[in-house]
This record gives structure tokens, C-alpha cells and sequence, in this order.
């Protein structure tokens, strides 16, 4: 008889489609010191900019579809300064 694998509870809840302010907190509470911090600013402006990550209309953040996506703009943003 096989037994089913439990998933890790992190990756279930990076799953969980949030707020940008809960997006926020979660964000860069588990970002190493080392890397730029986000603000509500900067992540309407991701948005804005990224808009076809946002297809549903809704303004709705996950960390499994935005994180990554989010870290590669946020150092673009800095090089551009």
C-alpha cells in the first residue's frame, strides 16, 4: 500500500492568493537582509506594470506566481535609479 507524500506546509501556503498588504508583511518578513525591501507603492506599481499577472481583475498576490517575478523587477528598479 503507498502512502501519499504530504506536501510541505510552506508551499501550500504560498499558494494562497492574499492582499497586497498580507503579500507585503509575508514578503519581506522571509527576505534575506541583503535584499530590497517592498513597499505598497512599489507593489502597485508592479502591478501596474505587470498587469497580465493580474488577468482576473483582481488585485489578489500569491507567493508561488508574484515572488520571483517581483525580486527580478524590484532589482531592475534599482539599476534604473
Amino acid at each position: 500500500m503507498f502512502m501519499k507524500k504530504r506536501k510541505h506546509k510552506w508551499s501550500e501556503e504560498s499558494l494562497v492568493k492574499t492582499s497586497s498588504a498580507v503579500f507585503m508583511e509575508t514578503y519581506n518578513k522571509n527576505l534575506p537582509a541583503s535584499f530590497p525591501r517592498v513597499s505598497i507603492r512599489a507593489l502597485e506599481k508592479f502591478q501596474e506594470t505587470n498587469s497580465s499577472l493580474f488577468k482576473d481583475g483582481h488585485a489578489l498576490w500569491s507567493m508561488d506566481k508574484h515572488r520571483k517575478r517581483l525580486m527580478n523587477w524590484l532589482s531592475s528598479q534599482e539599476r534604473q535609479v
